[in-house]
């Protein structure tokens, strides 16, 4: 399947580069058995849910910060935080890499300084920069800036890093939020529980990988990043028991229950593959001719050309509804990305 199969054009005034408050986006519906669209706004996703769903939350938190360094010999370094490893070290993205390399030190100008010595280098190209101890390596966790994807040009006010992270967010460990998430609001899902229906939350730490293009010309070529999730014994009950449907709340919580799924095909009540506790990485590429097991509806931003992101869109709703709607939702000036405004596929 060729990679350009999953390309558009975006005018670049349609990238959201601030969030709008909680709540308050707009919301594209795309229905996929006939490819209707309706165009609402967020709040109307309780009219599309019944007693009985459930909605998947990703819980994950946002701990990756970004700081100014020096190298040993004076000459300016960036430094990329993703999370902490062990007791004493973070694993981290650094630039000039090739200057970087392990057992060479790094000093990350914060308050006080701190010089880290690069221990290793992660498959995925990164450094493990390893700290004299844990309170010296915990500091940083409150030092830097959030890290925003690099089509967002406007940083965050430090008061206003919290609009970066999900209402709902509770385990430390990602380096990018999961932006479905950003539009709830506590009232809204108090409301969606008021309803009947449950809330079921997994954890998928996202990984910087998934920013990057799709840079193969086929997409079976491209190599998926792995990402770590922990989907516990909780919420499977609660995913194996649902008499409605499951509706997933971004694209990560899409991948953490279908990598979660039973190779057995054991199937619930409800028609689904029944999910397993789940804890462990997952490198799951979903594109279209992709069976999904679980997952029933799905609540999503707008993603970027080329990615692995759009492609697992494409493969639930269709690639040419998909892409008719994002040709839709730019006429209309919807907002895209992460910051941008959401989709609703049933």
């Amino acid at each position: 399947m060729r990679t350009d199969l999953f390309d558009y054009t975006l005018p670049p005034e349609r990238i959201a580069q601030t969030p709008g408050p909680r709540g308050e986006s707009r919301l594209l519906v795309l229905h996929r058995q006939d490819g209707r669209i309706e165009h609402r706004r967020f709040a109307d996703v309780l009219a599309y849910l019944r007693p009985g769903d459930t909605l998947v939350l990703n819980d994950t938190r946002v701990t990756a910060r970004r700081l100014e360094a020096r190298r040993e010999g004076g000459q300016p370094a960036e430094v990329l935080l993703l999370h902490p490893v062990g007791e004493t070290c973070w694993e981290a993205l650094v630039k000039p890499g090739r200057s970087l390399r392990p057992g060479r030190s790094v000093e990350i100008l914060g308050t006080p300084p701190v010089t880290a010595r690069i221990a290793a280098t992660t498959p995925e190209g990164g450094r493990i920069l390893e700290f004299a101890d844990r309170r010296t390596r915990d500091q940083l966790a409150h030092q830097g800036t959030t890290p925003l994807p690099p089509y967002i040009h406007t940083p965050l006010p430090a008061d206003q890093e919290e609009r970066y992270q999900t209402v709902y967010a509770a385990e430390d460990g990602s380096a990018a939020a999961p932006t479905a998430g950003l539009h709830f609001t506590p009232e809204l899902l108090a409301r969606a529980e008021a309803m009947g229906v449950r809330l079921a939350r997994l954890t998928l730490h996202v990984g910087v990988g998934t920013f990057r293009p799709v840079r193969t010309e086929e997409v079976e070529a491209h190599e998926m990043h792995a990402e770590t999730v922990a989907l516990s014994e909780e919420t499977a009950q609660i995913i194996n028991t649902t008499p409605g449907r499951i509706f997933a709340v971004g694209t990560t919580s899409v991948r953490s229950l279908e990598s979660a799924a039973d190779p057995e095909e054991t199937v619930t009540a409800g028609g689904r593959a029944r999910v397993r506790p789940f804890v462990g990485e997952t490198r799951l590429f979903i594109t279209p001719g992709y069976r999904f097991r679980v997952v029933e509806a799905l609540i999503t931003n707008f993603h970027l050309p080329r990615s692995t992101l759009l492609m697992l869109v494409a493969a639930f709703a269709g690639r040419e509804n998909v892409l008719r709607a994002y040709e839709e939702a730019i006429r209309e000036e919807y907002r895209f990305f992460s910051f941008g405004d959401a989709m609703l596929i049933v």
